[in-house]
C-alpha cells in the first residue's frame, strides 16, 4: 500500500497520469478494450493497473477528447457539438461555459496511467480520490510544499478538465468530478478529487507527516476546549 494511501486512509492509491509523446518503456498498452470515457482509465489505475492509452482510446467521450486536445476522426467530428447541444438542452451547462473549460496545450502521443510510485513514467499530474477530511490534509501539505495557494483552484464539470487545469496552473486543484465521471469511475458521493502537479508530488508527500502531526495536536486542543461548553454534545 502506498504510504500516502495508508497515512490518509484512502480507499485507492494516488494515480500518476502522464501525457507523453511516445509509449514509456516497460509500460504495456491498454488491454481492457473500449471504454465509455477517458476517466474510466482512472478507475483501472486505482485498481492497481499500469498502462498507456492511444488517442483513439478516448474517442468515445467527445468532451474528454476535447479537454485532452484529441481531435475526433472526421466521421465522428460532429459528436462534440451533439454532446454539448444535449447538455445545453437539458440545462446541464450553459454554452457560455464551454470556452472557459481548460484544455491541454497539445495533443498527447499517448497517455500513461498507474499507481504513483510504481509507475515507470514521469507523471504530469497525481490524482487522489479522497474524502474531504483527507483532502484537507493534502491541501495543507500542498501549501507547505509550495504546490498550492490558500485560494485553491476548484472545478466541477467536466471532471477531466481538472487535469489540464492542474498542469497549466502548476498548482494543486480540487475537483468535484461530474455526473459522467462519477458514473464511469464509481467515485462515491463521499469523495472528491485532489490533484497535484507531478513535479511537486514528492514535496507534498514529504509534508504530509508534519501536517498530520500538527492536526493531531490541534484536535487534542479543540476536543479539550469543547468539554468546557456543555451546550455541545
Amino acid at each position: 500500500m502506498n504510504s500516502v494511501q495508508q497515512l490518509l486512509g484512502l480507499a485507492s492509491p494516488p494515480v500518476a497520469i502522464g501525457f507523453l509523446d511516445s509509449p514509456p518503456p516497460g509500460v504495456p498498452p491498454l488491454a481492457a478494450g473500449s471504454a465509455p470515457a477517458g476517466c474510466s482509465f482512472w478507475r483501472l489505475a486505482m485498481q492497481g493497473q499500469t498502462f498507456y492509452t492511444a488517442p483513439a482510446d478516448h474517442y468515445n467521450c467527445a468532451i474528454g477528447s476535447y479537454t485532452h486536445a484529441i481531435p475526433l476522426p472526421p466521421e465522428r467530428a460532429g459528436e462534440l457539438q451533439e454532446t454539448i447541444g444535449f447538455m445545453v438542452a437539458n440545462r446541464y451547462i450553459d454554452m457560455a461555459e464551454v470556452p472557459r473549460i481548460p484544455v491541454l496545450n497539445k495533443t498527447p502521443g499517448v497517455i500513461a496511467y498507474g499507481p504513483v510510485g510504481t509507475s515507470a513514467f514521469t507523471a504530469d499530474v497525481v490524482l487522489i480520490a479522497a474524502k474531504p477530511g483527507a483532502a484537507m490534509m493534502l491541501y495543507e501539505a500542498a501549501l507547505r510544499a509550495g504546490a498550492g495557494n490558500a485560494l485553491t483552484n476548484v472545478i466541477g464539470r467536466p471532471g477531466c478538465a481538472a487535469l489540464p487545469l492542474t498542469m497549466q496552473s502548476g498548482l494543486a486543484a480540487l475537483s468535484f468530478g461530474c455526473k459522467g465521471n462519477r458514473t464511469f469511475t464509481g467515485l462515491p458521493d463521499s469523495e472528491m478529487y485532489f490533484l497535484i502537479p507531478g513535479g511537486k508530488w514528492k514535496a507534498v508527500e514529504a509534508q504530509l507527516p508534519p501536517v498530520l502531526a500538527a492536526n493531531a495536536a490541534m484536535a487534542g486542543h479543540y476536543e479539550a476546549k469543547q468539554t468546557r461548553f456543555p451546550i455541545l454534545p
